[in-house]
C-alpha cells in the first residue's frame, strides 16, 4: 500500500475506484465497504484509493471540544488498511479552507483533478463541501458531467458501522476488550514510547515499561489489568523516528512478540494521581527505554483495586500472572 500524507502527493492514476471516510477502527463494518471496494476496483480493473483527513474534521471545526477518543490512530489506520489489501491511502490535512470547498469544486478539484477517480463507492449518508451541502445527489448528479461511477453503500451497512463504532467504544471503555475485538474483527492495541517511571513494579519483583501515548485522541480502555501481546521495536535506528509499522507483525514468530499483563490506573495503592499505562512484559529483562512497543490487548482480568499494602499487591499481581497465563493457554 503507497501512502500519501497529502492529497499533492497524489498523481492521478487510471480507473481509481474511491471510498472516504475517517475509517476509526477499521472495525467489521469499514472491512465491508473495504472488500465491496476492491470488488468494484477489479470489476473496471482500476487501483483502490482511500481518502481520509487528519485531524479529524471535529478536531478543526470544533477545537473546543476535547471529548473526541478515536479507536485507532493514523500509523495504526494505515497499518490496518495495508493488511486489507488497500492499494493507495491518502491523508490530506482537514483544513477550514478544505472545508469551505463547494460541493461541485470538491468534486472536480479533489475527485477528478487530483486522485482521477472513475468508480465511486460512498454511503447514502456522506456529506461535504461547504456547511455539508454535499451528499450522495451531488455527487450522482456530476457523475455524467466529469466521467465516473457512483456505487451506493446501503442505509443498512452505515448503520452497522454507526453501531459498530459506538458499541466498540463502550465496550472499551468498560474494559470489555473481548466483544470490542469481536466488532474490530481484530484485537484492540495501544502503542507508544517507553519512558522511565519510578520503578515501584520492580521492587515488587514485576518491573513495568511505562508507555506513553503521544495521540492525546486516542481511546483508552477502563482502568484494570488486561492479558497482552507485546511487540517490541528492537530497531536501534529508528527509536525517534515516526514509523507506521516498526514491530515485524506481518511475522509474528519472531523474537519482537512477547507475553505480558498491562495496568492501566492511577495506582491508588500509593496514592497515584494521574492516569498510568505500564506493561510487565514475561520472560524479557532488556532496556527498552525510547523504544516503541505496542501492546495488544485480548482479555480483561480484573478491575484496578487499593490495596492496604504493597505485600497485598505483590501476591495480587502472582495472581494476576497466573490468570493471564491460563487465558493464553486456553
Amino acid at each position: 500500500m503507497k501512502i500519501y500524507n497529502h492529497i499533492d502527493e497524489f498523481i492521478p492514476i487510471e480507473n481509481a475506484t474511491v471510498t472516504i471516510g475517517t475509517f476509526d477502527g477499521v472495525h467489521i463494518g469499514h472491512q465491508k465497504i473495504i472488500s465491496q471496494l476492491k470488488e468494484e476496483a477489479k470489476r473496471i480493473n482500476g487501483e483502490t484509493v482511500i481518502l481520509t483527513f487528519f485531524p479529524h474534521p471535529r478536531m478543526i471545526l470544533h477545537p473546543e471540544d476535547h471529548s473526541l477518543k478515536l479507536i485507532t490512530t493514523m500509523p495504526e489506520k494505515a497499518e490496518l488498511l495495508k493488511q486489507l489489501g488497500v492499494d493507495h491511502l491518502i491523508i490530506t490535512p482537514f483544513t477550514r479552507d478544505f472545508s469551505n470547498l463547494s460541493p461541485e469544486e470538491y468534486i472536480k478539484n479533489i475527485l477528478v483533478d487530483k486522485i482521477g477517480t472513475k468508480s465511486i463507492v460512498i454511503g447514502y449518508d456522506h456529506r461535504f463541501g461547504k456547511d455539508r451541502s454535499g451528499g450522495l445527489p451531488e455527487l450522482q448528479t456530476y457523475a455524467k458531467t466529469y466521467g465516473y461511477q457512483v456505487t451506493e453503500i446501503p442505509e443498512q451497512d452505515i448503520n452497522e458501522i454507526t453501531i459498530s463504532s459506538t458499541k466498540i467504544r463502550e465496550a472499551l471503555k468498560n474494559g470489555d476488550v473481548h466483544h470490542a475485538n469481536e466488532f474490530l474483527g481484530h484485537a484492540f492495541q495501544l502503542n507508544g514510547k517507553v519512558i522511565k517511571g519510578d520503578q515501584i513494579g520492580r521492587t515488587l519483583g514485576y518491573p513495568t515499561a511505562n508507555l506513553f501515548i503521544e495521540e492525546e485522541y486516542k481511546l483508552i480502555p477502563s482502568d484494570g489489568i488486561y492479558a497482552v501481546e507485546v511487540f517490541v521495536d528492537s530497531s536501534v535506528k529508528n527509536k525517534n523516528q515516526e514509523i507506521i509499522n516498526p514491530y515485524g507483525t506481518e511475522n509474528t514468530s519472531g523474537n519482537n512478540k512477547f507475553l505480558g499483563m498491562a495496568y492501566i490506573g492511577h495506582r491508588p495503592t500509593i496514592n497515584g494521581m494521574s492516569q498510568n499505562i505500564e506493561v510487565n512484559i514475561f520472560d524479557f529483562n532488556e532496556d527498552i527505554y525510547h523504544s516503541r512497543i505496542k501492546l495488544v490487548f485480548w482479555h480483561f482480568i480484573r478491575h484496578d483495586i487499593k490495596f492496604s499494602s504493597l505485600d497485598e499487591l505483590k501476591n495480587q499481581l502472582a495472581n494476576d500472572k497466573i490468570a493471564v497465563l491460563e487465558k493464553f493457554s486456553t
